[in-house]
């Protein structure tokens, strides 16, 4: 059994509404990101948000635990395109973070539509992104590709 941990930090200055920070990963593959609450709630304006770096970890880890899964019942695939969607709600009181959805379309030789949901319904429970977001409404739209 194998622990990993990673770390990633935050500079912020100022208040909530008004202040900036920057977001900067151990690994160097973050750096320097900026992060506002303008545009956590508004439009991105080439920063990002806790929201979208959420949705690029549920999005990479699902690919991940779908690819493993498909290979470990002998259809390897050739391709998968994952989206995640994270959306956050303040109408209803503190901001929370409600929903993720995720897309998958896959190219994977010898499979048909019906078992490529099925594998995708079923790497939400392998994939540890999708467990550390149990109180959120996770959705995963699986559409396989035809072939070329």
């Amino acid at each position: 059994m194998t622990t990993t941990s990673r770390h990633a930090s935050t500079i912020w200055g100022g208040d909530l509404k008004h202040g900036t920070g920057t977001v900067n990963s151990a690994s160097e593959a973050l750096r320097e990101l900026p992060v506002t609450y303008k545009t956590r709630v508004g439009r991105p304006d080439d920063q990002t948000s806790p929201e979208e770096l959420i949705a690029a970890a549920h999005a990479s880890c699902f690919s991940m635990a779908l690819a493993d899964l498909l290979a470990k019942e002998g259809h390897p695939s050739e391709h998968l395109d994952v989206s995640a969607t994270v959306t956050l709600d303040d109408w209803s009181g503190p901001p929370t973070i409600m929903t993720s959805q995720l897309a998958v379309t896959g190219r994977v030789p010898g499979i048909d539509n019906v078992a490529f949901r099925d594998a995708a319904r079923r790497a939400g429970a392998a994939c540890p992104v999708s467990r550390a977001l149990a109180a959120v409404d996770i959705t995963v739209n699986a559409t396989l590709a035809q072939p070329d």
